[in-house]
């Protein structure tokens, strides 16, 4: 049950009214294909019933009783089917022992036929006949007269059934018409969503930076908030980052010479002063990491090339670290988008680069594995020592570094998974192939 219920909760708008239209028009038409057939079937019987009253009083009126109690009729009856053998019109008359016929009867009898509750009356070919009946007391008569008076219903129900199956048609002709006429009517009401839809992903893969205003009243403040919402975002996030340079560029400054004149003193005072000032240093790292993570969360329009980014961060790196003459292999797809901001992919790349420049012995490779239809895995593995298993989980947490003798502050792995998480990826490691530490970044593909 849950299971159709979240079936149906998946439908588009559009199959949904499609889908209500359609199980309205097929009760409607349903309803109406049983009910008209009905409401006609009863109106040919009682027009019958109604002729046959005619012939009924003119029975009425010729009926003659003689003095020895004989009924007669004095003149024929004015329809001549009467008169022709089986022609499906009967009368029939009867009065105490006697009875008079129709010639059409030839000398047979109405005969009745109980099926339950339902009581058929058949003529002299057993056809089923539509029957009315009528009895009176005629002056001087010593027994009730009793009239009745049948015809073959087959013309009424073949007339019904060529009724019907021509309602059948016009019925489907309808049913198709106004589903077309409607499944028409949803299409046109709903491209102005069919157009919001093809702008958001406009907006998703950085065409456009906001929706246009060409929407219906119905849609339009919707579309404003967006708008605005967007706006607003934008500014938040450029103004975060740039609070956040400033903020290094401020404090880079005085914490130096601090750390500089600590370097003049006593190495007793040093070894006070010095674990503060790194500390301090740490921290507002570790700080700037974390509002340039909270300025990239959920873009919408966002998009970079990871092949170009590498190359850009190891031209810079193969200068800062040339003395250890370090190989990059980059394998990744020159045309490989992923959904990240440009700065944000350049922070988790290069924070991932420079450890394997600090640690490979000769050789870093990087290249992309297939994860599905919406992600993909960056992968940056080296020929170093690697990881203790042990010791991965570790090392992505804050401040944590397994080789002091190694510059650092600790934050590079775990800024990189806050980041990877505000994009809705991960960051992975494990041992490689090369006998190093390899590293998987999962990250969205670029729409």
């Amino acid at each position: 049950m849950r299971s159709r219920v979240s079936y149906i909760g998946k439908l588009s708008l559009k199959s949904r009214l499609l889908l209500a239209t359609v199980i309205w028009l097929t009760v409607m038409v349903s309803i109406a294909g049983v009910g008209i057939p009905v409401l006609v079937n009863d109106y040919l019987v009682d027009a019958t019933k109604e002729r046959l009253q005619l012939s009924m009083t003119e029975i009425s009126t010729n009926l003659q009783l003689a003095e020895d109690q004989t009924l007669s009729l004095s003149q024929p009856l004015s329809d001549p089917r009467f008169q022709q053998r089986f022609s499906g019109l009967y009368w029939s008359i009867s009065a105490g022992s006697q009875q008079l016929r129709s010639p059409s009867l030839a000398g047979k009898d109405f005969y009745e036929d109980v099926k339950g509750p339902l009581k058929e009356i058949h003529g002299a070919r057993k056809e089923t006949l539509i029957t009315i009946s009528d009895s009176w007391l005629p002056d001087g008569s010593q027994h009730p007269v009793k009239v009745m008076i049948g015809i073959d219903e087959d013309p009424t129900e073949d007339v019904l059934k060529s009724l019907t199956s021509k309602l059948w048609v016009i019925l489907s002709m309808l049913f198709i018409g106004v589903l077309v006429l409607i499944g028409l009517q949803v299409a046109w009401s709903l491209l102005p969503l069919n157009d919001m839809q093809r702008e958001l992903v406009a907006l998703k893969e950085g065409k456009q930076d906001a929706l246009s205003t060409n929407y219906p009243q119905e849609v339009s403040p919707l579309v404003s908030d967006l708008n605005a919402l967007l706006f607003h975002y934008h500014e938040l996030l450029s103004r975060a980052r740039h609070h956040a340079g400033n903020l290094s560029h401020a404090l880079k400054t005085p914490l130096s010479v601090l750390k500089n004149d600590i370097l003049t003193l006593d190495e007793e005072t040093q070894k006070k002063l010095l674990p503060s000032v790194t500390q301090i240093q740490t921290q507002i790292d570790y700080h700037l990491g974390r509002a340039r993570v909270a300025g990239s969360m959920n873009i919408l329009a966002v998009k970079s090339n990871p092949c170009e980014r590498v190359d850009a961060i190891t031209m810079a790196f193969d200068k800062v670290y040339a003395s250890r003459e370090i190989i990059v292999v980059n394998e990744l797809d020159d045309a490989l988008d992923v959904a990240v901001d440009p700065a944000d992919l350049d922070e988790m790349l290069g924070n991932v680069l420079e450890n394997g420049y600090k640690w490979a012995k000769s050789l870093v490779r990087v290249y992309e594995i297939d994860a599905g239809r919406e992600t993909v895995q960056l992968c940056i593995e080296d020929d170093g020592d690697g990881i203790p298993k042990e010791e991965m989980a570790n090392v992505l947490e804050r401040s944590v570094r397994l080789d002091e003798s190694v510059p650092g502050t600790g934050l590079g792995l775990n800024i990189v998974k806050e980041i990877a998480h505000s994009y809705r990826g991960k960051l992975d490691l494990c041992n490689g192939r090369m006998g190093g530490l390899k590293v998987v970044l999962t990250v969205k593909r670029a729409r």
